[in-house]
């Protein structure tokens, strides 16, 4: 595969306050710490203060791992988070079934480069890229599909509670039926190898999502993270009590939306009054406060403020915080300087940092994950035949067609000298009338307006006519645009890694870690 990059600002698909924030724009400094280059990450080296225990992180995941047939790298890399010179650089996603849309693939491979690149440049630290796995999110219809090309595999299920205790046993159908579509070629075997040992060798969700990753990225030293631990959660447990009681994350994430929304920009997410939820098998709900007590929702659960206080203590794991009190977690337990997110992520990220500084919890650098297009030799082959750039095709498809229009026939589409020279002899009419009546130049506007309608009006169909003198090559771009973004979205919102496996293998995952640069803020486009 070789590369080419454009700036996301040409892409038409990120929000104003994505692009604002890797443009280094004054007005959102203040919603962030460290900016996202080699200079911030010197200033957060320096100035991280974990205070978590180190030893407790080793032996959680050397228990998770156990089961996992893991790489030698991946083995020092838990080693080495016990070391005080080791940093990890984490993303986060749900545990969708088979990795769910291709953006998974990219975060992990951004996180993987990045660490990479901070061990060139700060060569007397460690740093460990980090899966944080989203086990504990309860939303199963998010994870339970996955769509390959135009068909859609969804995993049909009672569930209820954390998507990460969830058992396997009855993903067989589903399974089957993503095995059928990577066939029996060489390339695609070697995926559905991996995928069926994952989920038929463990009873969790969370479980075959480790071994699924490891399967893919152990080679590159990822190390997947499970959050849903008594040991790990007892370090957030007083965090827990105060912003249950005191209710701070809903002040402060509060205020942050407000400026943000003052300076234009939508907040992704908006607080509750109480952050987090009550969880055991088969249940995650919202926690509550009403008189005085504390009441789980739909349940007959109920603590007053002692006994809250008892729970937490004997049972941290039972409380689950929701996408507002996540991070605050994350960066409670790991040694992270980094966490790398798509457009929304990096967004409610933005959100939080009253909240962190309140709890004195280091707030880390918000990188804008990789983002990619892979174009097939057929599409290539079809670009250069029509002319097409990998840039134009970024353009709404009528753009392109109208442009591709104009800049293939003889005769001239634009009145664009028409229209100018119409106006001008409307604006000396105009000035006449002005001078006999100073009512008349509002009748010579009204002329004027229906003119250049007109004149409008006859370009779109000198336009129209001329598309259909060249219907092959227009349905041709729109096959080119329906190909390359399915359902007019970006490629890597829908598409699993499935069709790239089977068609490149190895080389897709090797072709991203060689190209993708964390750092520089661009989109990638790969030319297979």
């Amino acid at each position: 595969m070789q590369a080419k990059y454009i700036p996301y600002q040409e892409t038409n698909a990120f929000s104003a306050i994505v692009l604002d924030y890797i443009s280094g724009k004054d007005q959102l400094k203040s919603f962030y710490k460290y900016t996202p280059d080699f200079n911030g990450f010197a200033e957060a080296i320096k100035n991280r203060n974990y205070n978590a225990d180190r030893s407790v992180l080793v032996d959680t995941l050397k228990k998770q791992y156990a089961s996992v047939k893991t790489t030698p790298m991946v083995t020092e890399h838990i080693k080495r988070l016990g070391d005080s010179r080791t940093f990890t650089i984490t993303t986060g996603h749900q545990l969708n079934i088979f990795t769910g849309p291709l953006y998974f693939i990219y975060k992990i491979v951004t996180a993987i480069n990045l660490a990479r690149e901070l061990k060139q440049e700060f060569p007397d630290y460690n740093f460990v890229p980090v899966y944080w796995m989203a086990t504990e999110d309860h939303d199963f219809e998010e994870i339970n599909h996955v769509k390959i090309e135009d068909k859609m595999l969804t995993w049909n299920k009672q569930a209820a509670g954390a998507t990460g205790r969830l058992n396997t046993k009855d993903i067989i159908e589903t399974l089957t039926a993503y095995k059928g579509y990577l066939g029996i070629g060489t390339k695609g075997l070697m995926l559905s190898r991996l995928v069926e040992a994952a989920y038929t060798n463990n009873a969790k969700l969370s479980d075959a999502t480790r071994e699924l990753v490891d399967a893919l990225f152990g080679e590159y030293g990822l190390v997947c993270v499970d959050a849903d631990d008594p040991q790990l959660k007892k370090q957030f447990a007083a965090i827990i009590y105060q912003d249950i009681t005191e209710q701070n994350s809903f002040k402060f994430i509060s205020d942050s939306n407000s400026k943000l929304e003052e300076l234009g920009h939508k907040p992704q997410v908006n607080p509750r009054e109480i952050n987090f939820f009550y969880m055991t098998d088969q249940l995650r709900e919202r926690i509550v406060e009403e008189d005085g007590r504390y009441n789980v929702m739909h349940t007959d659960i109920s603590f007053n403020k002692e006994e809250l206080e008892t729970e937490i203590s004997n049972f941290p794991e039972r409380f689950s915080p929701n996408v507002v009190m996540r991070p605050v977690y994350q960066e409670v337990i790991l040694p992270n300087l980094a966490y790398i997110g798509g457009g929304a992520e990096l967004t409610y990220w933005l959100q939080l940092k009253s909240n962190f500084e309140h709890y004195k919890v280091d707030f880390p650098i918000v990188l804008l994950r990789n983002s990619a297009m892979v174009i097939d030799s057929r599409s290539e082959e079809r670009m250069q035949i029509l002319g097409i750039s990998y840039k134009n095709l970024f353009a709404k498809t009528e753009s392109i067609k109208n442009e591709w229009v104009r800049s293939h026939v003889n005769l001239q589409l634009s009145l664009n000298d028409e229209e100018r020279a119409i106006s001008a002899v409307f604006d000396q009419i105009k000035l006449n009338a002005y001078k006999i009546d100073k009512t008349l130049s509002q009748s010579a506007d009204a002329a004027k307006t229906r003119a250049l309608k007109l004149i409008s009006s006859l370009e779109k169909k000198m336009l129209r006519a001329e598309k259909r003198k060249h219907k092959t090559s227009l349905a041709q771009i729109e096959s080119l645009k329906d190909k390359l973004f399915p359902t007019g979205v970006l490629q890597e919102r829908v598409l699993n890694i499935a069709p790239m496996y089977v068609i490149y293998g190895d080389e897709f995952i090797d072709s991203l870690v060689a190209y993708f640069k964390p750092l520089d803020h661009q989109f990638t486009v790969l030319f297979a």
